[in-house]
């Protein structure tokens, strides 16, 4: 006979969940990438952008993999994912290629979402290359009224799901956009921005160095960085270029308000109510 306790044991051993994969999710862009600073280095198929990035991508992806990370994979988020290749990125990464949905994969369960190459928001100072979504497109974007660029509408989103950004390399001044929102998370300052097209850069090995060291970090640290949540009803303010200006006939759906010429605010009960209103515009 089987004496009770070791029944007990073995069944509380049975039941015990499986872990967790530790999946991280990188999201790239151009304009934060030592080394770049003019405008027409930031085209997708520019040969020294694309061996800068998968540069900076691949320490990082060291760097998660190194720290405990089971999985990384990485979004290439720049101008309709033409920069990064499978040939060229770290074996044991996975590469998402194309357009995403208004959720990004973030339902997914991500652990952990980082940003590489990641550029500040538009209207700031000293910022290379900054910008919200589309330099041609859009002057400024508000949430709940405060300025805000990719780095805090993506930060906002995973947090939906539950998901920390943990890391961001990119200019000093993207850096401090994160860490505005996100106090804890991990940065890699690769370059400072000197004006808008003009900057004081890392060499891509120094980079590529820090960047491996401090994605190691954040990811060990993950557990102690809050995810970045908006609570209760949220609007979403974009003031378009005269270029990109809806039509004053346009009619417009439930829960977008025309607020001034050329500005329109969607606004929802929560903040992907608000985000999924004006990702389908």
């Amino acid at each position: 006979m089987v004496p009770p306790l070791l029944v007990a044991a073995l069944l509380s051993f049975v039941a015990l969940p499986a872990p967790l994969k530790k999946v991280v999710f990188v999201v790239t862009d151009a304009e934060g990438v030592a080394g770049i600073c003019r405008q027409e280095q930031v085209e997708p198929t520019n040969a020294e952008l694309q061996k800068l990035l998968t540069g900076e991508v691949n320490a990082a992806v060291r760097g998660f993999l190194s720290a405990g990370a089971d999985e990384v994979i990485v979004w290439d988020g720049h101008d309709g994912s033409r920069t990064l290749s499978a040939a060229t990125l770290e074996p044991r990464a996975r590469l998402v290629i194309g357009s995403l949905g208004p959720t990004l994969l973030l339902e997914r369960g991500f652990s952990a979402v980082a940003f590489v190459g990641q550029h500040a928001r538009a209207n700031r100072q000293s910022a290379v290359m900054a910008h919200s979504y589309s330099s041609l497109g859009i002057q400024r974007i508000l949430m709940n009224g405060r300025e805000v660029g990719e780095i805090e509408t993506r930060a906002a989103l995973a947090g939906w799901f539950g998901v920390p950004v943990v890391f961001l390399s990119g200019d000093q001044a993207a850096a401090d956009d994160l860490r505005a929102v996100v106090p804890e998370a991990e940065t890699a300052v690769v370059k400072e921005g000197l004006g808008y097209y003009s900057c004081l850069s890392l060499t891509a090995e120094a980079a590529q160095e820090l960047i491996e060291r401090k994605a190691a970090l954040a990811l060990a640290k993950a557990g102690q960085v809050r995810p970045y949540r908006l609570e209760g009803p949220v609007s979403i303010e974009v003031e378009y270029t005269t270029r990109s200006t809806p039509s004053p006939e346009e009619t417009l759906p439930a829960g977008v308000q025309r607020i001034g010429p050329r500005t329109l605010r969607f606004s929802g009960p929560d903040f992907l109510a608000a985000w999924r209103l004006w990702s389908r515009w």
